[in-house]
């Protein structure tokens, strides 16, 4: 592999003036410039990013770490971060913690090697970030944290106002008629999972509405805890009329439970989901759900990180997105034992509230 001295050879010049083309650090000639430029193109040669991170401290490596990439909620996420990164001449390493507090320290631990300037995280489950967190930053590392918070978080955040959403969700389920609500959430120690079960509170507490403590189910944020907890409320009695699902993957379970069991979504039970996935429009019926902005957080977070690479040292920022209900075919009026009704077609085309 070609190296800088040889570059130099072939072009008749010295060391430092190579350096100073590739590395852009002094104005050098044009003719010179030129010259080193098309010995760089005939030999192929790559600078080492490593080489240049252990001169400079920091290579252009942006770290993230994400808990489930089976998720179809995180490609935004990253999509996003990446997209910023890229255009600042930075490169994104892309590390899945499978929601293992193990596997996230050992990702940290290993990613710190390659002298990375920035690093976001959305944590996993029982993650303890701080401290590792601090690590980094007192070497100069940048580190932002997006989804769901760490106890005791300090740092910079991206979060969606998740709060907010899940209220205006059931709002919406209890001017629909709905007295007899259920929710699933996901791991109750997340920080997201407690505002969303907050947010559905509020709105119960509001319409003084009281619901046992057993239609409020937790399970892991995938189509097997939805499909679990459903099977479980469709056993209760009374049975809920809508069941408000922590994300839309546990939603999607609650829908293929529903069918298991010969009931029909709206019409025996509406659901309502949390991301607006994708695949929401694609099932039957097309899921309601709160859209949170996947591809806003991830391009917000890198953002933050950058400026923080790039000399920003004030206070630190927490930044909350709005989300927006998306309502489609699950969701109808509840009806009584007496009387079925038609869903409109109309109910199954997307409309925000």
């Amino acid at each position: 592999m070609a190296n800088m001295k040889e570059i130099a050879k072939i072009a008749g010049v010295s060391l430092g003036t190579v350096s100073h083309v590739l590395n852009n650090s002094v104005p050098v000639r044009e003719p010179l410039r030129k010259r080193v430029m098309e010995v760089v193109d005939a030999l192929g040669y790559q600078p080492s990013q490593l080489a240049r991170g252990l001169r400079r401290d920091k290579t252009n490596m942006i770290g993230m770490i994400i808990p489930d990439i089976t998720n179809p909620f995180f490609p935004a996420v990253v999509r996003g971060a990446e997209d910023v990164a890229f255009t600042d001449g930075y490169r994104l390493v892309l590390c899945n913690s499978d929601n293992d507090h193990a596997k996230e320290i050992v990702h940290l631990n290993e990613l710190r090697t390659y002298l990375p300037s920035g690093l976001i995280v959305i944590p996993s489950s029982l993650s303890d970030l701080t401290a590792q967190a601090e690590s980094y930053r007192k070497t100069g590392t940048a580190v932002v944290c997006v989804d769901r918070l760490p106890k005791d978080w300090d740092g910079d955040s991206v979060t969606a106002d998740n709060e907010n959403g899940a209220y205006n969700a059931t709002s919406y389920l209890l001017r629909q008629g709905h007295k007899r609500l259920a929710m699933i959430i996901g791991p109750r120690h997340l920080t997201n999972v407690q505002d969303r079960l907050r947010g559905f509170n509020r709105a119960l507490a509001e319409r003084k509405i009281h619901i046992g403590p057993e239609y409020i189910q937790e399970a892991t944020f995938d189509q097997h805890g939805g499909y679990s907890k459903t099977m479980l409320l469709l056993g209760m009695i009374p049975r809920p009329t809508a069941i408000f699902a922590g994300n839309d993957m546990i939603a999607f379970g609650a829908l293929m439970a529903l069918r298991e069991a010969r009931m029909q979504c709206p019409e025996d039970i509406s659901i309502i989901g949390f991301d607006n996935l994708d695949l929401a429009e694609m099932t039957s019926p097309p899921l309601s759900s709160v859209s949170q902005p996947g591809y806003q957080i991830g391009t917000t977070a890198a953002r933050i990180l950058i400026d923080r690479v790039k000399g920003d040292d004030g206070p630190a920022k927490h930044i909350v997105l709005e989300t927006a209900l998306r309502i489609r075919g699950s969701i109808a009026p509840p009806l009584d034992n007496a009387r079925r009704v038609d869903v409109p077609k109309s109910r199954r085309r997307a409309r925000s509230v």
